[in-house]
């Protein structure tokens, strides 16, 4: 009967899965779509040559920093949105907004004055290992002519941002869906056109595939940024967001001093995810090469497991705001362990078809067996990822942000970065395994994120005066 007991507090009706559904479906569609094109974009663009999308993967990795920067810096407003919506606030909400325009542009300045001045030098550290495995030159300059295309996308990606976030906290998951659906279809379409030079169009190569994300960027921005403003009964806190861009000072400062740990840790981390990269590629750019391909593929399947973390945000950030802590704890309990029980099937995908994805790649067999071994290994610790993902969404929807910069940035820069350096350049470790063992040492978060979420001191009222 314990047993049984047990079990059911991980186990939701019919109700429950349906809203989680509704909510999480728009996601993962959106996302899923998104990284398959890029998935498609990866492959037609590694169809060219090996150099080329090491150039394109080295970029990626720079610009992931800029998005997790946005990401992090929008999710401390975030918490106090969908809270706010879940007590019906919508004065609230619209300062929010407006938090997150300004800190958007903000960033934005920061980012183009670091790629302007030092992203030469930023690309050069991923070419300082073995030279194995293709010309660093090439991939240099490769590198160097998508980046600077790649800037014009910046700006259209953290206005997306900030209305599509603000429309998933408050429900509104279908309109950002379809934005993103016909930004990877005009993507796709460019992309093929562009790259290979077809129908007419120049043969550009890598150049191509920079501007069609450009291009595709803006489309979306110009979809979800319109509707927006033309359906005012379906989005009434952004009526008159635009009278005023000032900010009572005391919500600027409750939701910076929650945000900047976040802002902090998602800028820390995905430089610690860049350093990790930037360690494995020591063994040379047949591993920056194998690499790009496991980010890609992985991405492609995670965004199931991923998405139920922005369903924590949501639908325990609205119980939270409501004030109804049983129903809190409750949900999100059964949303990790559905998380859990969907990222071992995408284990066991990913591991099948680890030795056939690397074949779609025009690259040497080398890059394509290091491809094969590092997807056969990520399928290994998916599980954990996935408990590691929403322990994190747990403990941030209450906004106990500061632990969640202890539990994940912290860990990154003091224990996953630093065990990956001593080993990329202190012994002869095949990379594969050195990749396993900073795997291994997350086993430490999965315990403290345990701890975490069954203590609940992340139950929490922020919106409260």
């Amino acid at each position: 009967m314990n047993i049984k007991k047990t079990f059911a507090k991980f186990i939701g009706d019919r109700a429950f899965y349906s809203r989680v559904l509704l909510i999480t479906i728009p996601i993962m569609v959106q996302n899923g779509i998104s990284n398959f094109v890029n998935l498609l974009d990866n492959i037609m663009v590694g169809r060219i040559g090996t150099e080329q999308m090491s150039g394109v993967a080295i970029v990626n990795h720079l610009v992931f920093v800029f998005y997790l920067c946005i990401f992090g810096g929008f999710a401390g407003a975030g918490i106090f949105t969908a809270q706010y919506y879940g007590k019906g606030d919508y004065e609230g909400i619209k300062q929010t907004f407006r938090y997150k325009l300004l800190l958007g542009f903000f960033i934005l300045a920061a980012t183009f004055a670091i790629f302007k001045f030092h992203g030469s030098d930023l690309i050069m550290t991923f070419l300082m290992g073995d030279r194995n495995g293709g010309d660093p030159a090439a991939t240099f300059g490769y590198a160097e002519d998508y980046l600077h295309i790649l800037l014009f996308s910046l700006i259209p990606l953290a206005i997306v941002q900030v209305y599509a976030n603000t429309l998933r906290e408050c429900s509104q998951t279908i309109v950002p869906m379809k934005a993103g659906l016909l930004a990877v279809f005009v993507n796709l379409v460019l992309n093929y056109l562009l790259i290979y030079g077809k129908l007419g169009f120049p043969c550009m190569g890598v150049k191509g595939a920079a501007w069609a994300t450009v291009t595709a960027r803006y489309a979306e921005m110009l979809i979800v940024v319109v509707w927006a403003h033309t359906h005012p009964e379906r989005c009434p806190y952004l009526k008159g967001v635009y009278s005023t861009l000032a900010i009572p000072l005391k919500t600027v400062k409750r939701i910076f001093l929650t945000g900047i740990p976040l802002l902090i840790n998602e800028t820390l981390w995905a430089s610690g995810v860049t350093m990790l990269a930037q360690c494995y590629s020591m063994r040379g750019l047949n591993v920056i090469a194998a690499y790009n391909i496991l980010g890609v593929i992985s991405n492609v399947f995670n965004v199931v497991f991923f998405s139920m973390g922005d369903a924590i945000a949501i639908i325990v950030g609205q119980h939270l705001g409501a004030g109804d802590m049983k129903r809190a704890r409750d949900d999100d309990n059964k949303i990790i362990a559905l998380a859990i029980f969907i990222s071992v099937i995408v284990a066991i995908i990913i591991a099948i078809s680890a030795p056939f994805f690397p074949r779609l790649y025009n690259t040497n067999e080398d890059t394509r067996r290091l491809a094969a071994q590092f997807l056969l290994a990520q399928a290994v610790f998916t599980p954990q990822i996935a408990f590691l993902h929403t322990s994190y969404f747990t403990v941030r929807a209450g906004g106990r942000t500061l632990i969640t910069f202890l539990f994940d940035s912290f860990f990154m820069l003091c224990v996953n970065v630093p065990l990956a350096f001593v080993l990329s350049r202190f012994t002869d470790l095949h990379v594969i395994r050195i990749f396993a063992l900073v795997q291994i040492s997350d086993w430490i978060k999965c315990i403290i994120g345990f701890v975490l979420v069954k203590k609940g001191t992340w139950m929490r009222n922020i919106t409260r005066s």
